[in-house]
């Protein structure tokens, strides 16, 4: 399928175009078919090590150009790093010198796996030209059990952009049969993943994206799903299907009546900055509404 977008605000930070899909690409080994990283004007993310192939590599041959260094020189797409293979390293090592607009992170399982990525990325930088610390980060923080107990400590964690965490994995690493519950909706443990990277991202200041939703043919299911999490806070969502990015970005994209209202009340905190409540349509606002609507306009108005 074609690649497609990303995070707003993780995208922004590499300088590509607002979106909120983040569709991740997975790869054939050694594959040379990688496209040119946009749909719509939006970006994609790339499963790094299913395009080198680790394992059949000759580490005596020097003459070996990796395949991603040739044909992956957008700056819209985000490069996969495999954390959970002992060669990631050599994945950084591949995808820096083609300067990917940034990368994604899986089961880092703290900060401290932010900050190696960090120290790798910044001397590839420097050999290469690129402006240090220029390549930003999304972690997929939520992956294995242990991983759950350091949501809460990316703040100020470089190159970090955004925050996104995964179901299936941590399923995996818990032995769990699934990840649902009879009615179909995640267990309780995955809700509480969810909740984590919701308040990790808002804490780090960082763009909080939900994860996957498997099923790619119930689009329908999946935009409740979108809408229902950009209520509680989420300002983007994982896509693994080109069929779900412009349900996901469409439910992120504020409508035309939030908008309005939102102005509105600005208006009215405006008209008189010393009042701490006003009432409006039959209630009350406060700051935090003023704070709720200055932060929608930021979205539109980037």
């Amino acid at each position: 399928g074609a690649p497609a977008a990303a995070a707003a605000a993780a995208a922004a930070a590499a300088g590509a175009p607002s979106s909120s899909a983040v569709h991740i690409e997975t790869l054939p080994a050694d594959s040379t078919e990688v496209g040119d990283g946009s749909v719509g004007g939006s970006v994609g993310v790339y499963e790094l090590s299913g395009v080198v192939s680790h394992v059949e590599a000759d580490e005596d041959d020097d003459t070996q150009e990796p395949h991603l260094v040739s044909h992956v020189r957008v700056p819209e797409a985000y490069c996969w790093k495999g954390g959970e293979h002992p060669q990631w390293k050599d994945d950084v090592f591949v995808s820096e010198p083609a300067r990917p607009g940034g990368c994604m992170l899986p089961k880092p399982r703290g900060r401290g796996d932010v900050e190696e990525l960090d120290r790798q990325m910044t001397a590839l930088e420097v050999e290469n030209g690129i402006a240090p610390g220029s390549t930003p980060v999304i972690a997929l923080v939520t992956e294995t059990a242990a991983a759950m107990f350091t949501t809460g400590d990316y703040g100020g964690a470089p190159r970090l952009a955004a925050m996104t965490w995964g179901a299936e994995d941590l399923a995996d690493s818990l032995g769990a049969q699934s990840n649902k519950d009879f009615e179909g909706d995640f267990a309780f443990t995955y809700k509480l993943a969810r909740s984590l990277c919701l308040l990790g991202a808002a804490a780090a200041e960082v763009v909080p994206v939900e994860t996957i939703d498997t099923n790619f043919r119930d689009l329908e299911a999946l935009r409740k799903r979108a809408i229902e999490v950009r209520r509680q806070g989420y300002r983007g969502m994982l896509a693994i299907h080109p069929a779900q990015v412009p349900v996901i970005n469409e439910a992120f994209t504020p409508s035309e009546e939030e908008i309005a209202e939102a102005r509105e009340i600005v208006e009215l905190f405006e008209a008189d900055p010393s009042a701490g409540t006003i009432g409006w349509k039959g209630g009350m606002l406060d700051r935090p509404h003023l704070s709720r609507a200055r932060q929608l306009l930021a979205q539109v108005e980037d």
